[in-house]
């Protein structure tokens, strides 16, 4: 039996349809503070991260032995007037894991599943469909300067990720535009626009969908590419990078040529709907193996 761990965001409802069109059940379960979108009327087994090990004892009983993790979850605070008996031995290794950052946490957590014999699924071993093949997807081909650019973007995420910062980045020309942090690639994108300001035509892009009142800053260079991929040693089961439509309307709301992700370490969330609006507007997209 299977137990989906839900979180926010367009992922975990993907899941919930490939699973009833394979006729397939599962438990749907919640972290507190982050309700699950579209769960209908499904059973829905609510815990807080207090009562973890009292949670995984929980699965154990329902004869669960898989658990996937999908969607947006903030890392929890840790309320230790809250603890119960079964999750009070767990408490050191989580808190000296929260220590050294997301990825460990992570790997932590999951270990706790593991050492009760429930296996890790990713959610792109759920639903394969989200990994899409390599190649260039859209009607749009990159050029050579696109794919230098491209090469520059991997250097930049492997540089972050001796940090543990993000896992994208903006490049135009041969030079960083931006770079992911906590806020996230939606917002890293954003930041490459200012209100209000002078118009240059030589270097200032009016973006679709903003009515003029934001427009690319005048100390940046038109275009660019948005370069996404997983960080070495990233633990893939329950933090692989994500794209979907919202990452295609921005990437062409801040004037942005294309779209490189990593192949087969990058999920593509509708990706019939990514390719429609990417073609719509000129954008490419491009799965980089």
């Amino acid at each position: 039996m299977l137990a989906v761990i839900a979180g926010e965001g367009a992922l975990p409802p993907l899941l919930f349809e490939a699973l009833d069109a394979r006729s397939e059940p599962f438990h749907l379960c919640e972290m507190e503070g982050h309700p699950c979108e579209k769960a209908g009327d499904r059973p829905i087994i609510r815990f807080r991260v207090e009562q973890l090990g009292s949670f995984i004892n929980h699965l154990v009983s329902l004869g669960v032995t898989k658990v996937c993790m999908a969607g947006r979850m903030q890392r929890p605070p840790l309320d230790v007037s809250n603890l119960d008996a079964e999750t009070q031995p767990l408490v050191p290794r989580f808190m000296a894991a929260m220590q050294q950052g997301d990825d460990a946490l992570l790997r932590t957590v999951l270990g706790f599943f593991e050492e009760r014999e429930i296996e890790a699924l990713g959610a792109h071993e759920v639903r394969p469909d989200l990994l899409p093949e390599p190649g260039v997807l859209t009607d749009r081909k990159p050029e050579a300067f696109h794919e230098t650019d491209a090469d520059r973007g991997a250097q930049i995420i492997a540089a972050m990720a001796q940090a543990d910062v993000g896992q994208a980045c903006v490049v135009a020309k041969g030079q960083a535009l931006a770079i992911e942090a906590l806020p996230g690639t939606d917002w890293m994108m954003q930041s490459l626009m200012v209100e209000n300001q002078p118009l240059n035509p030589d270097v200032v892009a009016k973006v679709v969908g903003y009515g003029g009142k934001l427009q690319r800053s005048r100390q940046l260079p038109p275009g660019g590419i948005l370069v996404k991929a997983a960080k070495p040693g990233q633990e893939l089961r329950v933090d692989m990078p994500v794209i979907g439509p919202d990452t295609i309307r921005r990437a062409i709301q801040v004037g942005l040529e294309g779209i490189v992700i990593e192949a087969g370490r990058v999920m593509v969330l509708e990706s019939p709907l990514c390719l429609k609006i990417a073609d719509r507007h000129g954008l490419f997209l491009w799965v980089r193996a």
